[in-house]
């Protein structure tokens, strides 16, 4: 780990190796501003730039990180470099102090304003489960599953801050022996262990970005859970995918790790098998496979520990399909891995694989079972990641309790 005139552990989280950026206010000042995580404390970043008169203060001394995924990634560098610098130099330490808050007293909020939202499915094991769940006398993948990332376009206005209650939607369903549709609350309810990923320079409508830009567009990474109603969904997704059964609630966590902490986390992803189609092969020496480790957490009674190197498609592969037939992306745009499984059943990244769609139930400490979820659960998915010299990267917490339907 890198020094810092701060104390922290060796094996902190959110080290100097780390930074992660997010969005907080205090009990004393309602202000939103832009801040960065070390050990217990958040760096107010804005602040600090204006006292040591950085040339990006602009940039980040707004109520988001809208300005300063806008900026680029000369900037994103340059500010990454200094907030190092300014923890590392104990001459700094006067004029940064001030400026740090007790990361236990803050609030954080929702780090970006989210534009376009898209949801891929690229864990080969996580699609595979499902296949052999739902077609039983059928191939488990599609016969497109190795060939593109599969993906649909989600609803940004419903994504939510860690900590925001899901309300239990309503809807229609129907199973092979409804003789009709009912409609009310489900009762599948259940989550999607999943990595976001954040644009910050967009592109141009028209054009495409290649897999080797990606590091170009993409600020950060950081968790995601893509609640979904597993009844609602069974119901309507023939002929046109997901709707209703997703776009109730999307819950993202309220840090964002810059790509430059996770390079001693990068890794070449699994072997395609056939090879992907030009546009969609790995960037020759530059592999963006991340050996992330998720926790995945019911009522604090550890689920599941979904790996995302084993994810087949990457998401510089992921980003180049989303925009291969000129679709633009912008500033606040974000997309999501997919629900992370691994092949291990306690790898599994969602209660239908989990269970079995329902077959096989969780058994919880006490006594109690669960094969989805039910009104007062919550979930919280943590991660890591390996960093430079045995330090360790962390993501936070992406949480949500489930709430009674309402009407």
């Amino acid at each position: 780990m890198p020094d810092t005139w701060l104390d922290i552990a060796p094996d902190a989280h959110f080290g100097p190796s780390c930074l992660p950026y997010g969005v907080f206010s205090t009990p004393d000042r309602s202000e939103r501003r832009v801040g960065v995580a070390i050990g217990g404390h958040v760096l107010d970043l804005g602040a600090a730039a204006r006292a040591l008169g950085a040339p990006f203060a602009g940039a980040v001394s707004g109520a988001s990180l809208d300005p300063l995924l806008a900026a680029g990634r000369t900037v994103w560098e340059q500010v990454r470099a200094a907030v190092r610098e300014w923890l590392a130099d104990p001459a700094r330490e006067g004029d940064v102090r001030p400026h740090l808050a007790d990361r236990a007293g803050v609030m954080l909020h929702l780090p970006f304003t989210v534009g376009d939202y898209v949801d891929f499915y690229s864990s080969e094991h996580h699609a595979t489960n499902v296949g052999r769940i739902f077609r039983p006398e059928q191939e488990p993948l599609t016969p497109n599953w190795k060939h593109l990332p599969i993906g649909y376009h989600g609803r940004a206005g419903t994504v939510v801050p860690s900590g925001t209650p899901v309300v239990r939607p309503v809807g229609q369903r129907k199973t092979p022996a409804d003789a009709a549709p009912l409609f009310g609350p489900s009762s599948r309810l259940d989550i999607e262990a999943e990595v976001g990923f954040v644009v910050g320079a967009p592109s141009a409508h028209g054009e495409r970005v290649p897999v080797a830009s990606f590091a170009d567009h993409v600020f950060g990474a950081f968790l995601v859970n893509d609640w979904s109603a597993r009844d609602l969904q069974a119901w309507e997704y023939v002929p046109l995918g997901p709707f209703l059964g997703k776009s109730f609630a999307t819950s993202v966590s309220p840090w964002v790790v810059p790509l430059q902490a996770l390079q001693a986390a990068r890794t070449p992803p699994p072997v395609r098998d056939p090879e992907p189609l030009e546009y969609l092969r790995d960037a020759e020496g530059d592999p963006w496979g991340l050996d992330i480790s998720l926790e995945v957490r019911l009522n604090g009674h550890l689920l599941s520990r979904p790996p995302f190197s084993g994810m087949y498609w990457t998401p510089a592969q992921q980003l180049a399909h989303m925009t291969v037939n000129g679709a633009s992306v912008r500033t606040g745009d974000f997309y999501a891995s997919g629900t992370v499984s691994g092949p291990g059943r306690e790898q599994r990244g969602s209660l239908l694989e989990l269970s079995w769609g329902g077959k096989e139930p969780v058994r919880l400490p006490g006594g109690a079972e669960r094969t989805f979820l039910e009104d007062g659960d919550t979930v919280a998915i943590t991660a890591t990641a390996p960093g430079p010299d045995g330090a360790v990267i962390g993501f936070g917490e992406v949480a949500g309790t489930v709430v009674p339907a309402r009407g």
